[in-house]
């Protein structure tokens, strides 16, 4: 009996259905096929399974916190078990939810995605998961083929086969590049936010995790308006996952994010410090040296730097203002704006980097009494007259045309308590670097206002006459002929004659033109009489002065033997400077100031560890004692009574330094100590001129150092030299009358006259001796 025919609508389908089940079995054939002479002619994983990124040269601070990156990659290695979970849930939601679930290939997205694309009318979503953004980054172009789509998936079975989900996600993590030069979301954390990866907030994480669609498109420093968007659908999908609830969610959206624009922002500026040691490691360990891994530990300590930092902005925004507005920085073409919106506008402001806090804006709008002004971000201002004041004399009519406020003018702004300021660029440079004494590690350093503007470190590379800040060292040498703190020498005119100078006849003058006569060379020093030092030059001899402040570290062919020697016309830098007063704050030894503790690797092995000195060791003596004492107790007297008594503000008694201003107030100087820790702050134009009247060091470069104390002596007791052996107190006669107790070398006390005991010393004579030839000087100024 035959089977009753099937209907013709039946037939149909079944013939459809063996069709495509044939079509499916050839596909899936062909597939196979594919597979079977395609797999093994995949690269190998070698470079996966051991991973080994191109890690930068890393400057850390001596606590531990970056302060520097070198490298064309921008990378920090971060273990899976130390990623923060709000990361991972980040990056799950916005790239591969079901990534441990699939086997590589996501068959849903790829199903929702084809749905998408079809409803939506053209390829809208991709169904790329993280392993195969893992095989395509390692080993595939970014071209979009067939045959790479295949050999993605491929790589991407191969991958999952091979090594664990964590382990893949651990290499994405790593390896994705996320703009700005960041490779990987632990280098993105600090670059974008500043901050390591493991304090990231859910609005950060989600921040990040947007950026691997497309890192210029979503990057916030470049489209912080696009950026914001995609975090928005990051942070929607994170909670559409139950990865974070409802108060997360709401509050995540309205966190306000602090986004670094400077890449090299690591959070403390210590940027000349950081260019110091990658110089140092690359002398030590060329090879490689910018993707190795190798970290350098340098002996800064954090607070302090930012305090130095601080001081020397401080100072010189101080100094600048003291002087006036100069008017506009630049001028921008406004014809082409249409609206205080225009994008033009965020070009234009391009070419005008930040200065840390001193921002870049254009003037949009100028009334005597209101600034319009446009922002980096598309902020407007409006700056009142409290604001406008600085920069008042630029807004009138009749200022210069090259000068005056005008829609176009780009100007400086900067943010106070009491709102946005016309502010500008200052042209004067400033340097500040401190120490330890004891072993000489440098605690701080700035090398000038703004490295990103000036690299030229003036720490170590400016050399500027010291002026009266050397005179201490040609006090100490007096001391080694004779001489002590209570021996008088008139403060008096002095005409030094053209048959000396070689040229013309010299009559230096003090500061003010007023001279105070015989005077002890304690008050001498604190009150820097330029007529008392080179009578005292004179009499020891330039010569002997010349060979004997080489003690300190100071080089004797930048000290020309002449009487001008006396007033600091010499040339130093600040780190000469800094281990010269280090001698007299440690009790004479001579340390040598370093920056670098340790060099490590990638593993934290070190391979380089510096040893100092350290003082204390008599082969390190540079000075007696004595000598080193008796400088320390009058040097402690300019600051309690001659040209450095602003610092008596820090209310520290253990204070002691001494000012420093060159001919015409071309440079300022104050080098001063606490017996645990040495600064030197100088301030000056880097083509020498003119800084203005009564910009002495005591006006202009002691607050510098006085802002660096503040944070340096926080919690620190006062603390002083023990007074060593060989010291004879004697009854000094001042010139004025009065008598006071004073210390000289027990070999430099006169013996007594018969039937007495004990006599006061006669001061030491002041010579008639003068070299032939003296150098014409500058004049020295008020210190």
């Amino acid at each position: 009996m035959s089977n009753p025919a099937l209907p013709a609508p039946a037939r149909w389908a079944l013939y459809l259905l063996l069709l495509i089940g044939g079509v499916v079995l050839s596909i899936a054939a062909i597939a196979g096929i594919v597979l079977i002479l395609s797999y093994p002619q995949l690269p190998s994983l070698e470079v996966l399974t051991d991973y080994q990124p191109k890690i930068p040269l890393r400057v850390f601070s001596s606590d531990g916190h970056l302060i520097g990156e070198f490298g064309e990659e921008r990378r920090d290695f971060a273990r899976i078990k130390d990623v923060p979970v709000v990361m991972k849930q980040a990056i799950l939601a916005a790239e591969d939810e079901r990534f441990y679930q699939h086997p590589g290939i996501d068959t849903l997205g790829i199903l929702r995605a084809a749905y998408s694309n079809f409803v939506g009318g053209g390829k809208r979503q991709g169904a790329s998961t993280i392993t195969m953004q893992v095989a395509r980054n390692f080993f595939l172009s970014s071209e979009k083929t067939l045959t790479r789509k295949v050999y993605e998936m491929l790589l991407a079975f191969k991958i999952e086969n091979n090594l664990g989900k964590d382990q893949i996600l651990e290499i994405y993590i790593n390896q994705i590049y996320l703009g700005q030069r960041a490779y990987g979301f632990s280098a993105a954390a600090q670059i974008y936010f500043g901050k390591p990866l493991k304090e990231v907030s859910v609005a950060e994480a989600a921040m990040l995790a947007g950026l691997p669609k497309a890192p210029s498109a979503y990057n916030p420093v470049a489209n912080p308006k696009r950026a914001q968007l995609r975090q928005h659908y990051v942070l929607r999908r994170m909670h559409e996952l139950d990865f974070i609830n409802d108060a997360q969610w709401k509050s995540a959206q309205t966190e306000a994010l602090y986004v670094k624009r400077d890449v090299n922002d690591f959070g403390v500026r210590a940027e000349y410090v950081a260019e110091m040691a990658r110089q140092i490691a690359a002398e030590r360990f060329p090879d490689d040296l910018y993707s190795r891994g190798l970290r350098v530990i340098t002996t800064i300590n954090r607070a302090e730097q930012h305090a130095a930092y601080l001081a020397v902005r401080r100072g010189v925004i101080d100094y600048d203002r003291r002087h006036g507005y100069r008017g506009a920085e630049a001028y921008v073409d406004m014809n082409d704006i249409t609206s205080d919106q225009d994008e033009e506008l965020e070009e234009l402001l391009a070419d005008f980097d930040d200065s840390d806090d001193l921002l870049p804006a254009i003037v949009l709008e100028v009334s005597p009494r209101l600034v319009r002004a446009y922002l980096r971000g598309g902020e407007v201002l409006k700056i009142g007259e409290d604001g406008l004041k600085f920069a008042s004399r630029m807004l009138d009519d009749k200022a210069a045309p090259n000068k005056r406020l005008r829609p176009g003018a780009v100007i400086r702004v900067q943010k106070s308590d009491k709102g946005w300021q016309v502010v500008q660029l200052p042209e004067v440079e400033a340097a500040f670097v401190a120490a330890s004494p004891v072993d000489g590690a440098i605690r701080a350093l700035v090398g000038g206002f703004d490295f990103n503007r000036n690299k030229f470190n003036h720490v170590t590379q400016a050399w500027r006459q010291p002026g009266s800040s050397f005179k201490p060292f040609i006090y100490s040498a007096s001391l080694e002929k004779g001489y002590t703190p209570a021996s008088v020498i008139p403060d008096e005119p002095i005409s030094i004659s053209a048959a000396e100078t070689g040229s013309q006849a010299w009559e230096p003058k003090n500061y003010d033109g007023k001279y105070d006569g015989p005077m002890s060379l304690r008050t001498a020093l604190a009150k820097s009489k330029n007529m008392v030092s080179i009578r005292l030059l004179r009499a020891i001899g330039p010569h002997y002065a010349q060979d004997y402040v080489t003690r300190f570290g100071f080089d004797a062919n930048k000290q020309p033997p002449y009487l001008t020697l006396a007033l600091g016309a010499g040339s130093v830098t600040p780190w000469q400077q800094l281990a010269a007063y280090s001698v007299f704050a440690n009790g004479g030894y001579r340390i040598a100031p370093y920056i670098v503790r340790q060099i490590l690797d990638d593993t934290g092995k070190v391979l380089a560890a510096a040893q100092p000195a350290l003082a204390g060791d008599e082969s390190l003596r540079a000075i007696d004692a004595r000598n080193a004492w008796l400088m320390d107790s009058m040097m402690h007297d300019v600051v309690r009574r001659g040209t450095a008594t602003r610092a008596l503000a820090l209310k520290h008694g253990d204070l002691a330094g001494k000012t420093g201003t060159t001919n015409d107030y071309i440079d300022a100087w104050f080098c001063g100590y606490q017996p645990t820790v040495v600064g030197i702050a100088w301030i000056g134009f880097d083509q020498p001129r003119r800084m203005g009247n009564g910009e002495t060091g005591g006006a202009a470069a002691l607050p510098i150092w006085i802002g660096f104390m503040e944070q340096a002596l926080k919690g620190v007791p006062e603390s002083w030299q023990d007074t060593p052996e060989g010291l004879i107190t004697v009854i000094a006669n001042d010139p004025s009358g009065k008598t006071s107790k004073e210390f000289v070398y027990k070999e430099h006390l006169p013996p007594p006259p018969p039937d007495e005991e004990e006599a006061t010393p006669e001061p030491a004579p002041v010579q008639d001796a003068q070299p032939k030839a003296v150098e014409m000087p500058a004049e020295e100024k008020k210190n």
